[in-house]
């Protein structure tokens, strides 16, 4: 009686780690896709960059891959813009 149960809200997993992919503004250093990726899935972005080059041993596609997400991924800012103009 008196007691509601309005706590406030931690977000989850999948809504900090999980969310959508978009390019930081900070801690780039070339396109900011392996810091997107990290964010992405949770790890640092010095492990996704690391990731990244040992898979550039490996044949295969990376380099079109990481330039293909580097223009398919907005930018951060460009994102935040469009939420705050949907308000």
């Amino acid at each position: 009686m008196g007691y509601s149960d309005e706590r406030p809200h931690t977000p989850t997993l999948k809504e900090t780690h999980m969310s959508r992919l978009a390019r930081p503004t900070q801690g780039r250093m070339i396109g900011g896709v392996c810091a997107a990726l990290a964010r992405r899935f949770g790890t640092s972005t010095t492990t996704m960059r690391v990731i990244f080059l040992v898979s550039c041993l490996l044949p295969g596609p990376q380099f079109l891959l990481y330039i293909a997400l580097w223009i398919l991924l907005p930018s951060e800012n460009k994102v935040q813009s469009k939420a705050q103009a949907a308000w």
